[in-house]
């Protein structure tokens, strides 16, 4: 395959300087050298400042760069709009960064009698649930797919970064969908995020993230939260073995161990016999119960998945999460 210099330089940083690149092409003067690149990054820019293009502006001016007062990237459009940008590849917001960003920013635009525009841009995958706290904070939401759709009205433009950019957001998003079509026991971890993007789509998910662990983590998806007695219990998957886990507080090993006895009495009631006790029990507030093993819930490791038959599983179990409660 051609090689890619997106594939080589994965780092967000390399990310920051491909946006503020597309950015400075929206400068008219830019126009003399692409026409059609010139014209894809004006529409970008307009595109950042309204996703629905009814904010009607003729760009005249553009400057853009990167680390203001350690924000990702920003642009000055027509010495009117400052837009700032916070770029993220596979890591998340941390520390209050969006407020702080956010407050300086809008200092400086009330200083400098601006319009504010606050972007939270992600191209790799993560819960979509997350998406609704950078709304909160006041920023619009990026994602990949926006992206690509976006890309997809200028694919035949032959600048080699712009194509090489847009080819590796295409082959990030072909192997989060690659859990459909290669056999489960070669799934990477991408597959595993394509595999929980969809199950947001037919469960009530609560989360999924990687979560490191002393055995080296694993991404983890997690639904289904009940309260029992003074605890919570909840369904998860690892990766691979489908578990079901207790959160306790107090007196942790007793009341996993009630917890365990109860699940193993439903579990004979309703012949649920690929639903096993751990090789050891855990310690701690977050601990496996019981657990299936991956080939018993997923398929076998030279299948490729049944959507259906997966969810109609997760499922049941969730309805055997509320007859272990109830009963």
């Amino acid at each position: 395959m051609k090689p890619n210099i997106f594939d080589i330089a994965t780092k967000e940083l390399s990310q920051d300087g491909f946006f503020t690149w597309l950015i400075k092409w929206a400068d008219p003067d830019c126009k003399n050298y692409d026409e059609e690149l010139n014209k894809c990054s004006q529409n970008f820019v307009k595109f950042l400042i309204d996703k629905d293009f009814s904010y009607n502006i003729d760009i005249k001016k553009v400057k853009a760069g990167r680390q203001w007062h350690n924000i990702d990237l920003w642009a000055q459009i027509n010495d009117e709009i400052l837009i700032i940008i916070e770029d993220k590849t596979s890591t998340f917001e941390h520390s209050n960064q969006l407020e702080k960003y956010k407050k300086f920013a809008d200092d400086w635009c009330k200083k400098n009698n601006y319009k504010l525009v606050l972007i939270y841009l992600k191209t790799g995958t993560e819960f979509s649930g997350n998406s609704d706290k950078i709304s909160q904070k006041g920023y619009i939401n990026i994602d990949r797919n926006e992206l690509i759709n976006f890309f997809n009205n200028y694919s035949k433009i032959k600048n080699d970064i712009f194509q090489d950019y847009y080819e590796r957001l295409i082959s990030i998003d072909k192997a989060d969908n690659s859990f459909l079509e290669l056999p489960v026991k070669d799934w990477t971890n991408n597959s595993w995020i394509g595999f929980y993007k969809f199950l947001e789509t037919k469960i009530a998910v609560t989360g999924w993230k990687y979560v490191p662990n002393q055995s080296g983590g694993f991404i983890g998806l997690w639904w289904h939260f009940l309260k029992w007695k003074d605890n919570k219990v909840y369904l998860q998957i690892e990766q691979g073995n489908f578990c079901f886990k207790i959160e306790a507080t107090k007196n942790t090993s007793l009341t996993r161990n009630e917890w365990y006895n109860i699940i193993m009495k439903q579990t004979k009631i309703k012949g649920l016999n690929e639903i096993k006790k751990p090789k050891r029990f855990g310690r701690g507030i977050w601990m496996t119960v019981a657990y299936i093993d991956k080939k018993n819930w997923l398929g076998s490791d030279d299948s490729i998945i049944n959507k259906e038959i997966v969810v109609n599983k997760l499922k049941n179990y969730e309805k055997f999460l509320d007859d272990c409660i109830n009963n």
